[in-house]
């Protein structure tokens, strides 16, 4: 009985995988469809450059660095995984592996339409070897974070916290977009095709199950994984409401693209809480998530920020509202069942674990930021960032790949 539950687990972590595998089609079409067209190719290949860069990268150090034997900060073995037996470990590593490329996806959505090829290739091994599996050693991997009772289930912070701060970084030190900000005012630059924005969101949306039930790493309690999804879907569900009122309400327009961000943000949210907060909780977090994300990706354009899909939004503040919010929401008998931190805010468990959720979000953002900021200020420093005018004029698709993604021969 014991083999049976041990290979039935590891079939359980092992779809999981897939499925967040399947998140980087998800990427590709919701970019692709959200951006010009004219750079929907570069867009696709770039998705490919991800999972390859993080699945080399990560079984090289990332794994090691995260979830090694070391200290409070940094795991110091099995690197290339020496050390690791395999079968069943071996499934783990592919699931945190998928993991480690979701987050580097989101970073490159601050890049969109305007980084050089290279800087995929030279940050993304870095943020995936180093910036990325630090954090995650924290929290998962038996870190300081971890000690202190963390509550983040499958990574609002460990995930998309990172990725969309390095997104941040990137997209302040690249600039904007050719023809984006015209006398000081943000002009709107179309999505291509809609349709390709729902299809990327739904595929995410499916891939995300894997994410967060997939993070019980067992089936020995169906109700528990069966939870995990249960939550996860209500805060999707009420994240494509929340966003969508919030758009009628502020510019009186029923936006699809705000719907369908409302729903990755409301996933990003429950992504740290899924296991923790009780039906009504992951609802009310979905559509906090939603609503809140509409109205920055706004403000912060506002501001002259290009962030081209709008990854610090969606993934930053959604991943900061989501981390939070089990210092609120978390619920005894789920906390127990999880066996992370303690209870929250609303039931009684005073402001402890608020206030480990604040901390984790304060360091985790505080070092992406810094660790990105370096490395890509040396990479501007060298070989550049951006590409030329003229390159961007004519799409990465022809100007970094020598052919347009929908086949077109001339401009």
């Amino acid at each position: 009985m014991k083999e049976l539950s041990v290979s039935v687990d590891s079939l359980w972590v092992l779809i999981s995988a897939i499925l967040v595998l399947l998140m980087q089609a998800g990427f590709a079409f919701l970019e692709a469809g959200s951006l010009q067209s004219k750079n929907a190719g570069h867009i696709t290949g770039k998705q490919i450059i991800t999972l390859a860069v993080s699945s080399i990268v990560f079984w090289a150090v990332g794994y090691g660095v995260a979830f090694g034997e070391g200290n409070a900060f940094i795991g110091t073995s099995d690197f290339f995984l020496n050390g690791v037996p395999s079968g069943a470990d071996s499934i783990f590593v592919l699931f945190q592996t998928a993991f480690a490329a979701v987050s580097l996806a989101i970073a490159w959505g601050g890049f969109a339409e305007r980084a050089k090829l290279a800087v995929y290739f030279i940050f993304g091994t870095v943020f995936v070897a180093i910036i990325y599996p630090v954090v995650g050693h924290w929290v998962w991997g038996g870190g300081w974070l971890s000690t202190l009772g963390m509550q983040d289930f499958a990574g609002s912070t460990v995930v998309h916290l990172q990725g969309a701060t390095a997104a941040l970084v990137g997209t302040l030190l690249l600039g904007p977009r050719i023809g984006k900000f015209i006398d000081g005012k943000a002009k709107t630059i179309p999505a291509h095709s809609i349709p390709f924005v729902y299809l990327g969101t739904f595929i995410l949306w499916i891939g995300w199950f894997g994410f967060n039930a997939g993070s019980t790493v067992s089936v020995g309690n169906g109700e528990f994984f069966g939870y995990v999804a249960l939550t996860t879907n209500l805060a999707a569900a009420a994240g494509a409401l929340g966003a969508l009122f919030t758009a009628m309400a502020l510019r009186k327009t029923a936006d699809i693209g705000a719907m369908c961000n409302g729903v990755l943000a409301a996933l990003v949210a429950i992504t740290a809480s899924c296991a923790f907060v009780e039906p009504w909780a992951a609802i009310v977090i979905g559509a906090i998530a939603g609503a809140f994300t509409y109205w920055t990706s706004i403000a912060l354009e506002a501001k002259g920020l290009d962030d081209p899909i709008y990854a610090f939004s969606v993934h930053g503040i959604s991943g900061v509202i989501g981390t939070l919010s089990t210092g609120f929401f978390a619920a005894p008998a789920l906390v127990k069942t999880a066996g992370v931190g303690k209870a929250g805010l609303f039931y009684g468990g005073g402001f402890h674990q608020l206030g480990v959720q604040a901390l984790g979000v304060i360091t985790a953002f505080a070092f992406v930021a810094v660790a990105s900021f370096i490395v890509l200020s040396i990479i501007k420093a060298t070989i550049g960032l951006r590409i030329s005018a003229e390159a961007e004029k004519a799409g990465l698709d022809v100007s970094e790949h020598g052919a347009y993604g929908y086949g077109e021969t001339e401009k």
